[in-house]
């Protein structure tokens, strides 16, 4: 996708967030994809959170991020929409007036994604695109996640939060992720780290197979293993979810 796709994807996924937030039937409805968190935790942590990455992109590269702002005070729900609104056009003012190959500070220093605002906005998208579910979910009408955005969040997620340099502790292994829609991705774990690729004519030691909406919300926890279509040990996926590199 291009930059400007990333932009226009951002907003439409805020909006199909606010309207969720519309439907549901209160502030204090626990999310259920997201323990310990009412729908008024969820809606606060996005608003803070486009608020924050707009500050990062704005401050370009840095050695740290700036200090998070403080949520709105408020349980007025045309408030808080107005509010997390308003944030995430924050987000996309910072984004367009930087462009996609400005640097700045980012959580992810050391994986295959740049430390750029193109980056930021692939990954914003995601967290957008999941929380929007979690709405969803939490106002009783959960949605897929579009197919576009989601075919660009599995490579996303393995290029980002999956790709590192740190040795894999345990016996090496490839993992295979098959989405429905056509496309493949393996994670080949070794001595040498977390490396992403295409597919290739060698058999994984483990993969799953679903929709790309499947395989994306997977990775963020919202789908487990059994619901997955898994061919091959899936101890291997538990250890891939376990491990933190450079722990």
């Amino acid at each position: 996708m291009t930059y400007s796709d990333l932009l226009q994807l951002i907003d439409d996924r805020s909006t199909a967030f606010r309207a969720a937030i519309v439907a549901a039937p209160s502030l204090d409805a626990p999310v259920p994809t997201c323990p310990g968190w009412t729908l008024l935790d969820l809606v606060r942590h996005i608003g803070v959170g486009r608020q924050f990455w707009a500050a990062i992109v704005t401050a370009g590269p840095a050695d740290a991020p700036p200090v998070k702002p403080a949520p709105i005070d408020s349980l007025d729900r045309d408030e808080l929409l107005t509010w997390v609104a308003a944030s995430t056009q924050q987000l996309l003012d910072a984004l367009r007036e930087a462009g996609p190959d400005q640097g700045c500070w980012t959580w992810w220093g050391v994986s295959q994604s740049p430390q750029t605002a193109g980056a930021v906005a692939r990954h914003q998208l995601q967290e957008l695109a999941v929380h929007t579910y979690d709405a969803q979910l939490t106002a009783g009408a959960a949605q897929p996640l579009p197919e576009q955005v989601a075919l660009d969040g599995v490579d996303e997620f393995l290029t980002t939060c999956v790709a590192t340099p740190f040795a894999w502790p345990h016996e090496p292994v490839v993992i295979g992720y098959h989405a429905a829609e056509g496309r493949s991705w393996r994670v080949a774990l070794s001595g040498d780290g977390a490396q992403i690729s295409g597919p290739d004519d060698s058999e994984p030691g483990v993969s799953a197979s679903g929709t790309a909406s499947d395989l994306v919300l997977f990775f963020y926890g919202r789908l487990q293993t059994e619901q997955m279509k898994v061919d091959g040990d899936p101890v291997h996926f538990d250890r891939l979810i376990a491990w933190e590199p450079g722990a």
